[in-house]
Order: structure tokens, then sequence, then C-alpha cells
């Protein structure tokens, strides 16, 4: 198992034990249970599979849109590819917001900063990505961004199975809609490049 792997683990272990710690109810002088103060999350009906996919998300959907741009700053790039980066950028960008505002509102989060999920680009990737013009570029986003979204569309399926926040699984079915009809888009454009 590589670092970057390790890395991640412990981060969604750290936030699982975090918010089952949170979820823990104190004992009053009567000794019976009360909440615990730091239920933030668990008392908006969010459990740790909800933190987990929305850290997560947010850092996949950064990379979505920091290729996005690096595609949009290139001249030569075939215009679908061009628009389709646009839409990425706009609509995940709003969507980064809207999960950091839940991690807030749940006490949860942190960086997942060099950790690696589905789907996610290597920096070899980005290299690559960053080095190409032109057409090579229009057709190499479209096969990193197809891996990409594929990756979000798994990570997005196990908050649909395993969380409980009504936002979060309206989030999560969202993306799998959207991702797989750009997916279905991404692969008519590469078969007429």
């Amino acid at each position: 198992m590589n670092t970057r792997a390790i890395a991640l683990l412990s981060a969604a272990l750290a936030t699982t034990l975090a918010l089952a710690g949170c979820s823990a109810g104190a004992t009053d002088a009567s000794g019976g249970s009360s909440p615990s103060s730091s239920n933030s999350a668990e008392s908006s009906g969010a459990n740790s599979a909800d933190a987990s996919f929305a850290m997560e998300m947010v850092a996949h959907h950064e990379q979505a849109v920091e290729m996005a741009q690096v595609v949009l700053d290139k001249s030569g790039v075939d215009p679908r590819v061009a628009e389709l980066a646009q839409a990425i950028k706009d609509a995940q960008g709003p969507e980064i917001d809207t999960m950091n505002s839940w991690l807030d509102a749940w006490g949860a989060g942190g960086s997942m900063d060099g950790m690696e999920m589905g789907g996610t680009m290597s920096d070899a990737d980005m290299a690559a990505l960053n080095s190409a013009s032109g057409a090579d570029a229009s057709k190499l986003f479209l096969e990193q961004m197809t891996v990409h979204h594929q990756g979000a569309i798994e990570m997005a399926e196990t908050e649909v199975r395993t969380g409980q926040n009504a936002d979060a699984l309206a989030l999560a079915s969202k993306i799998i809609d959207d991702q797989t009809a750009e997916i279905a888009l991404m692969k008519d454009i590469r078969d007429t490049l």
C-alpha cells in the first residue's frame, strides 16, 4: 500500500473516530446519558460517512477544477472540450463551497492535500496535461476527466449507500447523474477528435 493510500485511510479513520466521539453521550449527574455538546454532526443528521464524503469530494472536485483551468488556459483546444471544462468548473466550484459549509457546520473537516482518492490524477498525470497542447491536450483532458469522474461516481455511490444527511445524499445523487452524463458526452467528443 502506498503512502498516499495510507494517509487517506488514516484521515478517514481519524474523521470516523472524531465523529464517533462526538456522537457518544455524556453521563449526567443522575447517571443518565445526555448529548455531548460537540455532537454537531449527529445533531445535523450527518454521520461519519457524510463527513468523509464531503471531505474527500472537496479534494476531488478541487483537482477537477484545476484540470479544467489548465485546459481553459491553453490555445488550440477543441471548443467542445473548452466548453465542457468551463461547465465542470462552474458546477464543481459551488459544490466545493457547499460541502465546505457542511463540514464547518458539522465540526468536521481537515486537509486532504496530497491524498489520493479514486480517479484522482497523479503528479505525473497533471504534468502531462500541463505540457500537452492543442488536440493532444483536448484528448488527454477527456481521457483523464473520464477516469476522474468514474472515481467521483464511486465515491458518490458509497455516500448513497452509507450516508444519512439528506443534503449530502441529494448532492451525491446529483454528482452521479451529472458526471454519468458528462462521461457519455466526453466519449462522444473523443470519438470525433
